[in-house]
């Protein structure tokens, strides 16, 4: 078994949390929120609580991954702060849909924009349907990308990192470049005004099935759970930062390194959406109407696919948008999904590592890499590809994944008091108030998908449980570290 070599450096670790956090998310959730919640305001708000929930928690994460700058992050905390069990139930929850669902989506997310471009490739065109299961170009395409992405990421760390800086840099700079532009050179005074006169507005918005808007007010109380309902949107949009974590054995100095990209990939991320939002607002009315014919009329709450980002360039680049937003969404993904699919099997290697996985998975190949757990998490992934119900299962664990990151924060107290000697390269900033915050807003939102959205919140739950038996299942064929 191949030793993992120290092959990346700080900037390499900030593009790891930076790709991993933008994806398509940001061109299209402020859509669905807008209509959740009813007024401006209310979006950059329920952003910013995305943007500080995970800023503070990157900011605690970074004792973690000093005390344990090892491959497997956020798995290894949990096992280390409560036991291999609930360290093996989140690892399961990474690979059965997190990760893999996650790398489903994100490829046929690619997909679809390709299909702007080349219309063969769109999902519209249905190649294979059998009753209510069918099988589209972009579905192909997208289980072709992620083959591309593990066989680079097979041929050694250097090629995945190549990738990753070139896409994840090139996002970067389009995404602020469409910033700039929307808040200082294209901006719109009557349109920045009209949605300022309605800043705090709330209630929520529905198109119905004639396209009439259906509008029902919202009480304060109602207000809270809306916000809580809109984080959603905004926290998936958000997420990934973590990944980093999976892959610190192969970091240079990585009890300095993964600590600073945590902070610094995570700030740049809250703070360029934050902006591009503002952008949004100063480009489109807010209001709007499906029926409408033009992105103005539709404004953002309506924009044509929620593609909110696509509508906002249309105000600057005309109808070349379409083709300008395809090409920076094609980018941001792919960089996106090589990102996952590079730190992702660092977790199974670890678990494997441990006797509760597949047992090739804990070796590498001749290249260094886990080149097994690769090709496994492709042909999982693959499959979620073709079942077409990855979008539902990323519905379903984002209140699982809350409940992790809480649990993990909690981890923080706990290894205080279990190893209070343990080094500590970096303590986290604002202990203990800066993580308890974290933990109540974290487990706000969670009490609030039980109750608002028990049809995704529950299903979560249950796939995490299902984790049980499975690890008793493999536990005996290997020794588990406890």
């Amino acid at each position: 078994m191949n030793k993992p070599q120290q092959k990346l450096n700080f900037l390499d670790a900030t593009l790891i949390v930076t790709s991993g956090m933008i994806g398509s998310g940001i061109f299209i959730v402020s859509a669905d929120m807008s209509r959740e919640l009813g007024g401006p305001g209310w979006l950059l708000l329920a952003w910013l609580i995305s943007g500080m929930m995970t800023v503070f928690a990157a900011l605690s994460y970074g004792e973690l991954a000093g005390m344990f700058p090892q491959a497997g992050g956020q798995y290894v905390y949990l096992k280390e702060a409560f036991n291999p069990l609930i360290g093996f139930l989140y690892g399961w929850s990474l690979f059965a849909v997190v990760q893999s669902g996650t790398i489903a989506a994100v490829a046929v997310g690619f997909a679809k924009f390709t299909g702007v471009l080349i219309p063969q490739l769109s999902e519209n065109n249905i190649l294979l349907q059998t009753g209510n299961f069918k099988i589209s170009a972009a579905q192909l395409l997208g289980i072709f990308t992620i083959l591309v992405m593990t066989l680079i990421n097979a041929r050694g760390i250097n090629y995945g990192k190549l990738i990753n800086r070139i896409f994840t840099s090139t996002k970067l700079i389009a995404l602020f470049g469409l910033i700039v532009l929307g808040l200082f050179f294209f901006a719109k005074a009557d349109v920045w005004q009209q949605n300022l006169s309605h800043f705090w507005d709330f209630g929520s918005y529905v198109a119905g099935k004639n396209g009439q808007v259906v509008y029902t007010p919202l009480t304060h109380l109602g207000l809270l759970a809306a916000i809580g309902v809109a984080l959603v949107g905004s926290l998936f949009a958000s997420d990934a930062w973590n990944n980093v974590t999976f892959i610190a054995a192969e970091i240079d100095k990585p009890k300095r390194n993964i600590p600073l990209s945590l902070f610094t990939g995570t700030a740049i991320v809250t703070v360029l959406y934050m902006l591009a939002n503002v952008a949004y607002l100063k480009l489109l009315p807010f209001y709007g109407n499906p029926n409408a014919n033009d992105v103005v009329g539709r404004g953002l709450q309506f924009a044509t696919n929620d593609r909110v980002a696509t509508a906002a360039a249309t105000m600057i680049f005309g109808n070349s948008a379409t083709i300008i937003m395809a090409l920076l969404i094609m980018v941001s993904t792919f960089g996106c999904c090589n990102g996952i699919v590079l730190a992702s099997v660092r977790v199974y290697q670890a678990m494997a590592k441990d006797g509760v996985f597949f047992s090739r998975m804990k070796d590498n190949n001749r290249f260094g890499v886990p080149g097994f757990a690769l090709w496994i998490q492709f042909i999982w992934s693959s499959l979620l590809c073709l079942s077409g119900k990855y979008g539902d299962l990323l519905d379903y664990v984002m209140f699982s994944v809350m409940l992790f990151y809480i649990l993990t924060m909690i981890g923080l107290f706990i290894l205080r008091k279990k190893k209070p000697d343990e080094p500590r390269p970096y303590k986290a900033f604002g202990y203990p108030v800066v993580p308890i915050i974290y933990i109540l807003f974290a487990a706000f939102f969670c009490i609030d998908l039980l109750i608002m959205k028990p049809i995704y919140s529950y299903p979560g739950l249950i796939i995490v449980l299902l984790g049980v038996p499975i690890y008793y299942f493999w536990k005996p064929s290997g020794s588990t570290n406890s």
